[in-house]
């Protein structure tokens, strides 16, 4: 079979699991993800390992937060990781219980932040009191490197885990997991990295060794594809770029990846969704067909 075939096959099975699936605690202090029974897949034995999917918010930058529910919805994924476009980072702990709250009770999962920015004291302390006042476990993050010993710290205060996103090649601080890896290693174990394969493929690197060298760490994942293995590589649908996305995904599942695959579609900021249920649509198919 060739890989145009391949691909082909995938994206029909994508396409007939996203069909079948398309029926399509609030500043408590317990920052742990629950425990959430993925639905069984249409022909995947029962037991078989299944990834947990999830947005990464920053796709929907252009709506309002009713609609990014609505559409994490309609595509059939279950996790939020949250940008501070939809919930400001000055916002008061009322505003963001009202927010975390009405992701719960769509039955969603707010399970990150990210990504937070953390150029001073100042800002790290306020994204971990954002981050315990939403109830999440996780921050998506880039604190300055200067700023690490104070992260590690709080880190132990809230038990709250942070993962270091890297943005490729015009970023100077991480442009690379292998980067922030270094700088991160010697600390607490719940710093670790939120690898975003598109920026790390756009660096040359292929997300499937980094995900298998730095298990140990890894939190969280941005999952996308991108048009070239270069800097000038941009976001595409699923399936149709240059990143072995069936690869990777039985890299995270051989290293027992127990973090959230979360979408990060950034094409078509105004009219995002076709693109992300296709890509949606595709990971599934590649889920299944495994």
């Amino acid at each position: 079979m060739t890989e145009k075939q391949s691909r082909r096959k995938f994206l029909q099975t994508a396409t007939i699991t996203a069909a079948s699936m398309a029926g399509m605690d609030i500043c408590t202090g317990q920052n742990q993800i629950p425990a959430v029974k993925e639905p069984t897949q249409l022909g995947t034995p029962a037991d078989k390992k299944q990834l947990k999917l999830g947005l990464a918010s920053y796709t929907l930058r252009k709506f309002g937060l009713d609609e990014v529910v609505s559409m994490t919805k309609r595509v059939g994924i279950k996790y939020i990781c949250l940008k501070d476009v939809h919930l400001r980072m000055e916002s008061s702990p009322d505003e963001i219980k009202k927010a975390a709250a009405k992701i719960k009770d769509a039955g969603l999962e707010f399970y990150g932040c990210g990504v937070i920015y953390m150029n001073s004291e100042s800002e790290v302390n306020r994204a971990f009191e954002y981050a315990k006042c939403a109830g999440v476990a996780t921050i998506v993050g880039a604190p300055k490197p200067e700023l690490l010993k104070m992260v590690d710290e709080k880190v132990r205060e809230y038990n709250i885990r942070i993962a270091v996103h890297n943005h490729g090649p015009g970023d100077k601080i991480y442009p690379t997991s292998a980067v922030a890896y270094e700088k991160i290693k010697g600390l607490d174990e719940r710093i670790g990295l939120c690898m975003d394969v598109g920026h790390e493929q756009r660096a040359g690197i292929t997300p499937s060794e980094s995900a298998a060298k730095f298990a140990d760490r890894l939190l969280d994942v941005h999952i996308k594809d991108v048009s070239e293995a270069s800097e000038q590589g941009h976001t595409v649908e699923m399936g149709r770029g240059v990143i072995d996305i069936s690869g990777f995904i039985r890299t995270l599942l051989k290293t027992g990846y127990a973090g959230i695959v979360s979408f990060e579609y950034e094409k078509d900021e105004k009219d995002p969704l076709a693109g992300l249920a296709e890509s949606v649509g595709y990971v599934k198919g590649v889920l299944a067909a495994i």
